[in-house]
Formats: C-alpha cells, sequence, structure tokens
C-alpha cells in the first residue's frame, strides 16, 4: 500500500499525458489534415493505432471478452469519436467542449449506480467548478445551438463516460495487461468507424505529405500512446481520478492555438484556465487509492466474482 501511494504521482502525471495528447487534436487537424473527414480522420486515429498495439501485445480477447472488448470499444471510441467530431462541427466555438466538461460530473453519478460509490459533495463542486473553467476559457461569443450538435455533444460524453465506468467494473481478464485492452478497442472501435466513414464521406482522400504525417502522429503519439497510458491510468487510480484530468485537453488547446496557431488569450480565459487546472488538482487529492493492483487474480473473491471495493474506478 505505501509503495502504490508513493508511486501515485507518476501513474497521474504520466496519465495526464493523454489528455494534454488530446488537445493538440484540434491544431492538428485544423493544420494538416484534410477538412470535412471527420469519419475518415477518427478511423485513422483508431484502426491502425488498434492494429499496432495488437501485433505488439499478441493477444486476442477469449470468451466472453470478444463482447466485452467490442461494448468498450464501441462505447470509448467507435461512437465517441463521430459523436465528438459531429458535435465540434454542429455547435458555435467552444461549446462541444464545454459540455463534454461535465464528464466528471456522469462519472460519479454512474459510479454510484453500478460501482456502488457514493458522490460527495466535494466531487460534484470539484465537477462543476472544473466545468466551469472550462467554458471561460474555450466558450466564444455566441450563435445559435443547434440541437443535434448538442444531443451529439451529450452522447459522446455520456458515451466515453459510461466506457470509463465498465472498463472500471470489468477490469481486465487474467495475465492481460493495459496495451491488449487498448489494443481490442482501438481495433474494434476502429472497424466500426470504417464502413460509416466509407458510407457517409465515401473514397478515402488523396494526402499529401503534411496530412500522412498529422494521420502518423494522430494515430502512434495521440492514440497508441495516449490511450495505452489512459487506460493504464483506470486500472492503478480511481476513474474519478482519471476523468479529473479531462479538463486538461480543452486547456492544452488553448495554450497550442496562443502558441502555434496566433490565438490570443484573455484575462478571463487565464481565469478559467486557473479554475479548471485547479479544479483538475483538486480531483486528484484526498482520494485512497485501490489497495491492490488491477484486477488480478488476487482480487478475485472466493466466489469469483470481482472485489469493486478494493479496485474502485480507474478512469
Amino acid at each position: 500500500m505505501r509503495t502504490q501511494t508513493a508511486h501515485r504521482p507518476v501513474t497521474i502525471l504520466l496519465t495526464a499525458l493523454a489528455p494534454v495528447s488530446w488537445g493538440t487534436t484540434y491544431a492538428v487537424t485544423t493544420e494538416f489534415l484534410p477538412p470535412d473527414r471527420p469519419l475518415f480522420t477518427g478511423m485513422m486515429r483508431a484502426l491502425p493505432a488498434g492494429l499496432v498495439l495488437l501485433a505488439l501485445a499478441r493477444v486476442l480477447p477469449r470468451g466472453v471478452w470478444w463482447g466485452k472488448a467490442a461494448v468498450l470499444g464501441a462505447l470509448n471510441i467507435g461512437a465517441f469519436f463521430p459523436l465528438l467530431f459531429l458535435s465540434a462541427y454542429r455547435l458555435p466555438g467552444g461549446m462541444a467542449a464545454v459540455v463534454g466538461s461535465v464528464g466528471p460530473l456522469i462519472v460519479v453519478g454512474l459510479s454510484a449506480g453500478l460501482l456502488g460509490q457514493r458522490p460527495t459533495a466535494r466531487s460534484v463542486l470539484t465537477g462543476l467548478v472544473a466545468a466551469f473553467g472550462v467554458s471561460l476559457v474555450v466558450l466564444k461569443a455566441a450563435g445559435a445551438l443547434d440541437l443535434v450538435g448538442v444531443l451529439a455533444a451529450l452522447a459522446a460524453t455520456a458515451s466515453m463516460s459510461l466506457g470509463t465506468v465498465l472498463t472500471k467494473r470489468w477490469g481486465r481478464p487474467d495475465g492481460v495487461g493495459p496495451l491488449a485492452l487498448t489494443a481490442w478497442q482501438l481495433t474494434a472501435g476502429g472497424l466500426l468507424i470504417a464502413p460509416l466513414a466509407l458510407l457517409v464521406e465515401g473514397a478515402p482522400p488523396a494526402l499529401d505529405g503534411p496530412a500522412v504525417g498529422g494521420y502518423l502522429y494522430l494515430a502512434l503519439a495521440n492514440t497508441a500512446v495516449a490511450y495505452w497510458l489512459w487506460f493504464r491510468g483506470i486500472g492503478r487510480l480511481t476513474a474519478t481520478q482519471v476523468t479529473f484530468l479531462g479538463p486538461l485537453s480543452p486547456l492544452t488547446a488553448a495554450v497550442v492555438g496562443w502558441a502555434a496557431l496566433g490565438q490570443t488569450l484573455t484575462p478571463l480565459q487565464l481565469t478559467g484556465m486557473a479554475l479548471a487546472f485547479g479544479a483538475t488538482v483538486a480531483g486528484q487529492l484526498g482520494v485512497r487509492p485501490p489497495a491492490r493492483p488491477a484486477f488480478g487474480p488476487a482480487e478475485r473473491d472466493p466466489r469469483g466474482t470481482t472485489d469493486l471495493a478494493s479496485a474502485t474506478l480507474r478512469r
């Protein structure tokens, strides 16, 4: 227990690299990739990354895990990517990110029902502060809200939140590490997106050098490595801790926009960044870490069920 507590800051920092990497997605997409190809971009992020990790892990699901991997892949990747892009295209500046910032509150609620974790006033307040801070950073002046866009943003947030909690609840099969679990989900999600991209957007576009480089970055660093760190974090932290790292993504996007794209940061945005970052830090404090590694053989009780009390939320 003492060793796990000592290693927890390192685990938090490594897991935080995932949303930081995701915060660069908008800049890479707008600067290097073909326009108006959100489904193709989602497929190019997920499927190559999943196949590379699958080749490295060399482990396939067995038994019931074929179905579980498909469900998790759909929730975390296959449904999440298209819904996220759809909401970003249809909503005025930053609104999709604001809707997405309520993810920690959804995870807190789902954890109560699926993992038996009672929500605390502190976690709810921290989630509200995080959402308010993100809204100050990314919310632009106005435009009419599109109902389809709002519903897509809510569905994307709910999809990944449910995927987070189910990943924690189901854990991993004995002897299977986070690399294989990540590979299964990315591959399943990419295979789900591929026919949809072909049906909706047609044949793949012609790619120039910058586009190839952009897709390589998204597939390898932004997806393969980032999601491996994310699912590894779910296995070692609570879901509340991991989901409160999510606001780092829009904060990173704002910083990249300022540093690389010449965008400005107003005093109001800087105030929002301070609030959201403070809520992210607060979400990591005062949380009791799991007493044992994630869902290994030692975590099975005599009846063969998962010990959820000692291996609580991990995303």
